[in-house]
């Protein structure tokens, strides 16, 4: 048995594409997951399964979700040890840094810097960006909804092909928590 989180993008936002937690719970135990619990409203999930794997569990956690709740969600699935990684390589002084100010976009394959390329990095200080193992880290020291960073980095064309779904430090420490059992 391997443990997962499942990140999935954009519910529960503004009223809209909502998944009550009970009923994803209640879905994701159905399709054989084990020990799924839920984080926040946000879209964490974490299960245990022994088949599978990320990939495989991502198309079927989207799919059953688009069947149940009749709308497509982008769904990244992780193990414990990516998880780790992420938080344990972060470019960052986390420990330093209030929870609002550094954020984690979760990518569902690798970032090849040229994407990123054409942004000039300088003109953004003291907000910075950094690449990781199929992920962006973010220091946005105003927050996330004032960073003019994190709006360029989220445009469509940067992203193009990819699921990406963002989490601020306090999602990603407690997902190393929740699956390290």
């Amino acid at each position: 048995m391997t443990t997962y989180a499942a990140l999935l993008r954009g519910i529960n936002v503004g009223g809209s594409r909502k998944v009550p937690m009970a009923d994803l719970r209640t879905l994701m135990t159905g399709l054989g997951y084990d020990g799924v619990r839920t984080y926040l409203q946000s879209g964490q999930a974490v299960f245990a399964t022994g088949h599978g794997d990320e990939e495989s569990l991502a198309v079927e956690l989207a799919s059953a979700i688009e069947k149940q709740f009749g709308f497509p969600v982008d769904v990244i699935v992780r193990d414990h040890a990516y998880l780790r990684a992420i938080a344990d390589n972060c470019p960052f002084p986390a420990a330093e840094l209030e929870a609002k100010q550094l954020h984690v976009t979760y990518c569902s394959a690798p970032v090849a810097a040229e994407r990123f390329a054409e942004i000039d990095q300088a003109a953004y200080l003291p907000e910075e960006f950094r690449l990781g193992d199929r992920a962006v880290y973010l220091y946005a020291p105003n927050g996330l909804g004032r960073s003019k960073l994190a709006e360029i980095l989220s445009r469509p064309r940067l992203n193009k092909g990819l699921i990406a779904t963002s989490r601020n430090w306090n999602t990603v420490a407690k997902l190393v928590e929740m699956t390290s059992d």
